[in-house]
């Protein structure tokens, strides 16, 4: 029986990753991969003969690779898992070495398809995209033509492939091995996580002293951290060289089938809109009785008592709120919780954060999450459900076309909590309880859309410093993120001098260089969408669920398409921009009401 303390911090819900590999443990993946390594050999029998394919024969070759990539996406997100809840574990990182090698080794052998494939002239792909027997992969082989200008040869690529092992990815995951380990000087000893949590305390002197020791537990690794990020703005700098790439976001923006004019559009409109996180922290002090925020107070809430939410209490309510837009939704979320799909106590060693791993089409998905049984976890909860059943929906399409790209990757995770935010609304009627939600929501939009423009600038300022100024030191990426993040902050948030360290723990900006913009550009599509939803009601239903069941399988602009949204409108970021600032409007009515103005 589950006792009180282990609901609350959901101490015994943990996937299980077994059946990836057949419950074979460490030889199921190396089985993956042997078998993978055979296929990969008899694939090779189309080296140099890819433009010889008719339709058949090229669909024959395509559902081959794909049933490769399957073997080596089960074997991959089998050992990627594992080393994610504790990555301390020397067993699991040599599994994770171990696999990354030879999937790449593997990879390399079949470099040739799709070098091949780009290399095609435009009037003979033409043909063979418009016949039917290809309709299943037509958006993989068309939207792979998009590198032609950035390729190289095929010896060029395997160097560049087998490197990659050794240097950024390796990189990468002693960057998150750094980071797991950092230990905050809180009762005790807590983690990066627990330490960041408490940053939402109502008690001003909570929020101090955690920002406090969170600064502190950032020191020791700090110059190690630097010359990692160090190390890696290089390296991105030699490939985007050797690829033709005319700026750091240029290969983001392509894998993400947005212009780099659409994308600069984005960032523009957000930071003309800064006024909005301006305004609402202003309001914020007010709320606080403080006259002006610092940098440990933006997360604080402004409840006066601060909820807990034991694990089956989340579960339930994020159920119900899934429930209320669709049962066939609501069921593919319950099989998250039945079926061990989901990790959430906080553990030493474990990744922090959270994250949705799709896996692949043949498998499910996996959520991790960080439990630290507050309300934002259940949102977080919410959140990374939404990335799961789209995940799930999609996966009758094949491995290349089951995830979107990352700038429509965030709908259906922010649509789900937006749909669990709203039930909680609805289920609340104290004045004081609502504004705490209305500003959690606020704050929720303020982080995803105009925090990650200013990181979006954070990154932008040190790509282009660290290539014409050359390696850069601890306090000038220090100076960098103040100045980035002050732009967004203006004078209505103090930027204390401890705060210049906290870049020094995100992982995007390591592993995923350019990401964070996609987080703005899903939250102003997925509100557009949720507009949608708001007017239309039950019969939206339809339409929302057909885009989940289409993955990636088409251009970004034609599954927007599918639920009434144009992203070629010049005015659909101004469109978002407009709902977060009506939700700050909602937020001061009920702090007049509440009686706190």
């Amino acid at each position: 029986m589950t006792t009180p303390d282990q609901d609350l911090h959901a101490l015994d819900v943990a996937w299980d990753v077994e059946p990836l590999v057949e419950d074979r443990g460490e030889a199921g993946a190396d089985a993956l991969l042997a078998d993978a390594a055979e296929r990969a050999g008899a694939l090779r029998r189309f080296a140099g003969a890819v433009g010889t394919l008719d339709a058949p024969g090229l669909a024959a070759a395509v559902r081959e690779l794909a049933a490769l990539s399957e073997l080596l996406g089960r074997a991959g997100s089998y050992a990627g898992l594992r080393f994610a809840t504790d990555v301390t574990d020397p067993t699991r990182g040599a599994l994770l070495a171990r696999v990354e090698e030879r999937a790449t080794a593997i990879s390399n052998d079949l470099l040739f398809f799709e070098l091949e494939w780009a290399a095609l002239p435009d009037d003979h792909v033409t043909g063979l995209l418009d016949d039917e027997r290809l309709a299943f992969c037509r958006h993989y082989l068309a939207s792979a033509r998009r590198y032609r200008p950035h390729l190289l040869s095929e010896p060029e690529e395997r160097i560049l492939a087998d490197k990659g092992v050794t240097g950024r990815s390796a990189w990468s995951r002693l960057f998150s091995e750094l980071t797991s380990t950092i230990a905050v000087d809180l009762d005790g000893g807590v983690s990066l996580e627990e330490g960041l949590a408490r940053l939402a305390s109502p008690d001003r002197a909570v929020r101090a002293e955690a920002a406090a020791a969170v600064t502190a537990g950032l020191a020791p690794g700090l110059r190690t951290r630097t010359f990692v990020f160090n190390t890696l703005l290089a390296d991105k700098a030699t490939d985007d060289r050797l690829r033709a790439y005319p700026g750091w976001l240029a290969s983001r923006n392509l894998d993400n089938e947005a212009s780099d004019a659409s994308v600069q559009a984005l960032v523009d409109a957000v930071v003309a809109r800064y006024d909005i996180p301006q305004r609402w922290y202003a309001l914020k002090a007010r709320l606080l009785g403080l006259p002006r925020l610092a940098d440990f107070d933006r997360m604080a809430s402004v409840a006066t008592v601060e909820d807990q939410f034991p694990w089956s209490r989340a579960r339930d309510l994020v159920l119900d709120a899934y429930a209320s837009f669709s049962g066939e939704l609501a069921d593919v979320v319950g099989h998250f919780f039945a079926e061990a799909w989901i990790d959430a106590p906080v553990r030493p060693g474990k990744r922090p954060g959270a994250f949705c791993a799709y896996t692949v089409p043949s498998h499910h998905p996996y959520l991790l999450l960080n439990w630290t049984a507050r309300r934002r976890d259940v949102l977080t909860l919410a959140h990374e459900l939404g990335h799961g059943v789209h995940a799930y929906l999609a996966r009758d399409q094949i491995v290349f076309q089951q995830a979107t790209p990352l700038t429509l990757a965030e709908t259906a995770s922010v649509f789900g909590e937006t749909v669990t935010f709203g039930r909680l609304l609805a289920d609340t009627d104290d004045p004081e309880a609502r504004l705490a939600l209305l500003a959690e929501s606020l704050e929720g939009q303020i982080a995803t859309v105009f925090r990650q423009i200013a990181m979006n600038r954070f990154e932008d300022a040190v790509h282009t410093a660290r290539r014409e100024q050359g390696e850069l030191s601890v306090e000038r990426f220090g100076e960098l993120w103040a100045q980035t993040q002050t732009a967004m902050l203006g004078d209505a948030v103090e930027v204390t001098e401890g705060y210049r360290t906290w870049w020094s723990y995100i992982p995007h900006f390591i592993a995923t260089p350019g990401y964070v913009y996609a987080y703005a550009y899903g939250q102003l599509l997925a509100l557009a969408v949720y507009r949608q939803y708001e007017e239309q009601g039950a019969a939206f239903v339809p339409a929302y669920l057909e885009l989940l069941r289409r993955g990636g399988s088409e251009t970004p602009e034609a599954l927007g398409r599918i639920v009434g949204v144009d992203l070629g409108d010049p005015g659909f970021w101004s469109g978002g921009l407009r709902i977060i600032d009506e939700q700050l409007a909602a937020a001061e009515q009920a702090a007049r009401e509440a009686g706190r103005l």
